[in-house]
């Protein structure tokens, strides 16, 4: 799982990479515009040690935000699981407040926070907040009807119960939407230092494109998608011990 994850991302971006070069070589461009190979490499070479600190830096944050965020969808999800007025309150209130743009929002982030961990974490849970949300909404509100008929009629079913079945059974589902969200959270991270903030890759790419340096940025752009693909190789490989596990 983890190696197909990173081969994938060497294959894709190796694609992008080979367009960038016959479109700079077919129409005569310069090295200003697109880098050549050489100073790609170049790049590689003095930019790896710092970008490699600063995507682990944006990393840490992200993973932090993502697990805040599914903390939250969770706990709506089961307070919203119930078809109630109080259910349907939380359900509807969870959803009106994604209707605020998080670009919009961020600017204010920034200016009550400041430029630190908090901003960055607080944006990146955001943005990794509102899909995880519908999907724990979603499975925590579909019932597992034969399973738990059988436990009301004996009248064991608590809530507990309940919200442990429907994890069991749509544990799959689960797994795929938590390995799926670290995508979310990495941009949420990314688009909080690109805003305003003083560290991580994010604060990097500004910079190198204040600079007009297509090159620090590819190599940027590399970084990013390496570690984005073991940490989500990762999940993944998490998700399927966890799923052995919950299986035995």
């Amino acid at each position: 799982m983890l190696l197909r994850r990173v081969y994938q991302f060497l294959m894709i971006y190796a694609i992008g990479l080979l367009i960038l070069l016959v479109l700079k070589y077919s129409v005569g461009l310069s090295d200003y515009v697109i880098p050549s190979v050489n100073a790609l490499w170049h790049s590689f070479g003095d930019e790896v040690g710092r970008y490699t600190s600063d995507v682990l830096n944006t990393l840490s944050v992200a993973v932090v935000g993502q697990v805040i965020s599914i903390v939250l969808a969770l706990a709506i999800g089961i307070l919203g699981r119930q078809a109630t007025w109080f259910g349907s309150f939380i359900k509807v209130a969870a959803y009106n407040v994604q209707a605020y743009p998080i670009v919009a929002i961020a600017p204010i982030i920034f200016i009550l926070l400041g430029d630190g961990f908090i901003s960055r974490l607080l944006i990146a849970a955001m943005i990794c907040y509102f899909p995880l949300l519908l999907s724990m909404v979603g499975i925590m509100s579909e019932p597992i009807t034969d399973v738990e008929h059988f436990y009301r009629q004996t009248g064991r079913m608590g809530w507990q119960l309940e919200v442990k079945i429907r994890a069991f059974e749509n544990l799959s589902k689960l797994t795929t939407v938590i390995a799926g969200s670290a995508t979310l959270a990495m941009a949420g991270t990314i688009v909080a230092e690109f805003i305003a903030a003083g560290a991580g890759i994010g604060y990097s790419i500004r910079i190198a494109l204040y600079q007009s340096d297509l090159a620090k940025m590819l190599v940027a752009l590399f970084m990013i998608g390496i570690t984005l693909s073991v940490y989500q190789g990762l999940l993944e490989w998490g998700g399927q011990l966890i799923r052995k596990a919950w299986s035995h």
